[in-house]
């Protein structure tokens, strides 16, 4: 399998009750997370990036690679709305740490038009040795990359190996998959929509759920891979009914109150993010009991 095929986990960062890094909890959930996904996702969107500072997100890379003893892949997020600073945190990051590829989200709040998306990503194409995975999610950015600016950026730079597709618009990614380069592959950002999605030509998906469920859900992606189809739904309808509870009151929300029921971590979040209310526990506590999978 491929670097970035198969299911890369959005790592979340677990903080103790006055706000700081909680190291021990973070350790615990890379352990359960590592039995099963096929590579890390750090510092992305699910870790709360923005309101981590640069020691801090040290700190999850250092743990992450001491943990990591099979050597998966790892993918760090290094994306923001100012170029120069995103080309500047990636020289940093790429001089003091070792990992495989980098998770780049479309600038936010300026609002570019599809040229300064593409100039953005260009430049930033243009400063790294890393392969790159685009994110589209207009959700949380206000901009939609489109496909045919996607593609233009595939077909211009070798290291623009991939996108993480979470606009919800499944024909978006059908529109790449048709002219795509064969060195670029399209990843769900949707953990809801990712078996439609491979069933059209998507190669895994960048998952929340697989925080909490991760060798239960790679085994259904991985399924679906293989066409085995009975099977992946099988897994995905039972799995299925907590992804909206996930993101019922924002992410990573959900996902820490499921790690809390699961794995006793804390279920803290950094302001302007509060934690899960007492009524989305108990739906979570009830969907756990309908379950049979532990992991």
């Amino acid at each position: 399998m491929e670097a970035f095929q198969g299911v890369g986990v959005a790592l979340i960062t677990p903080f103790d009750e006055k706000g700081n890094l909680d190291e021990k909890a973070l350790k615990k959930v890379l352990k359960h997370i590592l039995q099963g996904v096929d590579y890390l996702v750090l510092l992305g969107t699910t870790s709360e990036a923005p309101t981590l500072t640069l020691e801090e997100k040290k700190q999850i890379l250092t743990i992450a690679a001491e943990l990591n003893t099979e050597k998966k892949p790892v993918v760090v997020g290094i994306g923001g709305n100012n170029t120069k600073k995103v080309c500047e945190e990636l020289e940093y990051f790429q001089k003091h740490f070792s990992f495989d590829g980098v998770l780049s989200v479309c600038p936010y709040y300026n609002k570019p038009n599809q040229k300064g998306l593409e100039a953005h990503f260009a430049t930033i194409a243009q400063n790294s040795d890393k392969p790159i995975i685009l994110y589209n999610v207009p959700g949380r950015t206000s901009s939609n990359l489109l496909p045919e600016t996607v593609l233009n950026l595939a077909h211009r730079f070798k290291n623009i190996v991939a996108i993480k597709e979470a606009s919800g618009n499944i024909e978006q990614g059908i529109r790449i998959l048709l002219d795509k380069p064969d060195h670029f592959e399209v990843l769900s950002g949707d953990d809801g929509l990712s078996l439609a999605q491979i069933a059209v030509g998507y190669k895994g998906v960048i998952s929340v759920i697989a925080n909490a469920f991760p060798v239960t859900f790679t085994r259904c992606i991985r399924f679906a891979l293989e066409n085995q189809w009975e099977e992946a739904r099988k897994i995905f309808m039972e799995l299925y009914p907590f992804i909206p509870l996930l993101f019922q009151e924002g992410n990573p929300t959900g996902v820490k109150a499921l790690l809390h029921l699961l794995l006793k971590t804390p279920m803290y979040l950094r302001l302007p993010l509060v934690r899960a209310s007492e009524a989305l526990q108990q739906q979570l506590r009830q969907q756990l009991e309908t379950i049979s999978y532990s992991n």
